[in-house]
């Protein structure tokens, strides 16, 4: 029986078109700006000797991120967060998501007392933008990593990242499990997860939703299949984009 395509064409297992473009920015110690299809996220990653008040002294550096949209990245234009003077809850979710995702591959004490930022601007969005700023992160943050031991923030030795990690959104929609979901897909979607697994297939964060029914085991199992399968070919994309040049 020949599978259905999705409305451009893919296969319900395939993810849009994935590139990473590696050190975009001139300026930042690492970034990336990564594309799933027509979601197109800037990732930059800056180092700063020191930590936060309340992490001094204890031998640990720390990871955090931020991230924004801009006004049209959308099909409207969307009022700044700056002007409206607070951080809106989506903002402020999807910021600690990327976070919780990058510290669980992060050892803090070989990092040092040595903070980075993650700044995830999504540049145009259609879809997956938590899940590509997750993904092209990682990159942005390897490589600040890599500055920094050259600079002599951290030891030549010292092995601060302890995996990879990268996010697929899956869902199902008229009634078929699909990875990597388009916003016309995602805006219809029954279910809709957002999954954070590491390179060696282990599972950071798995946040599911039914929008209409509520699913079955089986299809929660049929979707986190999807995203394992997904997430393994974006760890070998991350893995390709920083040997090069190395």
């Amino acid at each position: 029986m020949t599978e259905t395509l999705r409305t451009d064409g893919r296969t319900p297992q395939q993810t849009r078109p994935v590139t990473i473009e590696r050190g975009w920015s001139a300026q930042a110690e690492g970034s990336a700006l990564i594309s799933f299809g027509a979601t197109k996220v800037l990732c930059t990653a800056s180092f700063t000797p020191g930590v936060p008040r309340w992490l001094m002294g204890k031998g640990t550096g720390w990871v955090t991120a931020e991230y924004s949209m801009l006004p049209r990245s959308t099909n409207e234009r969307m009022q700044r967060e700056s002007v409206k003077g607070k951080m809106g809850g989506r903002t402020h979710e999807i910021s600690r998501l990327i976070g919780r995702s990058l510290r669980a591959v992060i050892d803090t004490q070989a990092l040092g007392e040595n903070t980075i930022v993650i700044d995830c601007d999504v540049l145009q969005a259609d879809g997956g933008t938590r899940t590509a700023s997750i993904t092209g992160a990682f990159v942005a943050l390897a490589d600040a990593l890599e500055w920094a031991r050259a600079q002599g923030h951290i030891a030549k030795k010292a092995q601060p990242l302890t995996d990879s990690v990268s996010a697929i959104s899956v869902g199902i929609v008229d009634g078929v499990p699909l990875s990597d979901l388009a916003y016309v897909e995602d805006s219809r979607a029954e279910t809709d997860m957002n999954v954070v697994v590491t390179g060696s297939g282990d599972f950071v964060e798995v946040q599911g939703t039914a929008e209409g029914a509520p699913f079955k085991r089986a299809e929660l199992d049929a979707l986190l299949d999807l995203a394992l399968a997904s997430n393994a070919e974006l760890a070998e994309l991350q893995r390709a984009t920083l040997a090069e040049g190395r």
